[in-house]
């Protein structure tokens, strides 16, 4: 495989495009996943197992009243573009209701392809950051390489070790994480500034953070469900595995977080008002708040 060389205009328009497309794909987020019946999902559902409310056109009975019949987590969910390309590329448009005999291996495929894209919009955005050379390399050879394995047959998706992948992939996020924090720090706030930036998986489950000032802060696998985020400053902010369910955004200045995902978004609770980076959409259900 040659080396490719993806300048920062190219990685971001990446990450802007990885946008799920479900006009092209075979239900697989309605089939493939394993579904527990919760406050999000009102039935249980095996993995491989097609919803209820699947029809035959692959599209969704009640998609207009999902959240009322209790299938918020309907919403929420976002493939980023996986479900399309197993769909449309990896099985060249075979639909496995017509081809049964593909249907299992579909299925096992797509939360694989699902994985992969997540790392590729991590990776595509750090790439669209300001970085030294050698960071931007190291990053730039991790995406080619994720981009080279969404092409591969099913076979080959399959046998994918992913902590071969995630592990790498994590060190350099982190390490972004931490220039690009460090020069918003630098650049926006008194070096004599000593507050604290460091709340890694913090349990801040229905906090009042209204009006707080978080620029900049680390909040890697913090569980914020329900927690009062208005009009809170969330610039610069390391979202990476964060659990925002819930949680109150409205008027809150998200414009420079980093490695928010549209997911994250759709779980939590916003407004006109609130900021989102550009690559994200504002939640049809936030409409009217």
């Amino acid at each position: 495989m040659s080396e490719e060389r993806i300048t920062g205009y190219t990685a971001k328009r990446i990450r802007e495009s990885l946008q799920a497309d479900c006009q092209n794909c075979f239900g697989l987020c309605c089939t493939a996943l394993n579904i527990v019946a919760s406050s999000d999902f009102a039935m249980n559902k095996a993995a491989g197992t097609p919803c209820l409310n699947l029809q035959s056109d692959y599209s969704c009975q009640i998609h207009s009243s999902l959240r009322e019949k209790g299938f918020k987590g309907c919403t929420v969910f976002d493939c980023l573009g996986a479900g399309q390309m197993v769909s449309q590329s990896t099985f060249n448009g075979q639909d496995w209701r017509k081809n049964p005999q593909i249907a299992a291996k579909m299925f096992r495929v797509f939360p694989i392809m699902e994985q992969l894209y997540e790392m590729i919009a991590y990776l595509a955005e750090a790439l669209s950051y300001q970085l030294s050379l050698s960071l931007s390399e190291k990053l730039n050879r991790q995406l080619v390489q994720l981009q080279h394995l969404t092409n591969q047959e099913a076979d080959i998706l399959l046998a994918i070790d992913m902590t071969k992948y995630r592990m790498p992939i994590n060190e350099l996020l982190l390490e972004t994480s931490q220039h690009i924090r460090n020069n918003f720090m630098s650049n926006a706030f008194d070096t004599k500034n000593k507050r604290k930036y460091n709340y890694r998986g913090v349990d801040w489950i229905g906090k009042n953070l209204k009006d707080e000032d978080l620029r900049a802060a680390d909040l890697r696998g913090a569980y914020l469900i329900a927690a009062n985020l208005q009009n809170t400053d969330l610039r610069g902010v390391d979202f990476i595995g964060a659990d925002l369910r819930d949680a109150v955004l409205s008027g809150a200045n998200l414009s420079t977080s980093m490695f928010l995902t549209q997911m994250q978004i759709n779980s939590a609770k916003g407004n006109s008002k609130t900021i989102l980076p550009a690559h994200l959409k504002r939640p049809s259900h936030w409409l009217g708040q």
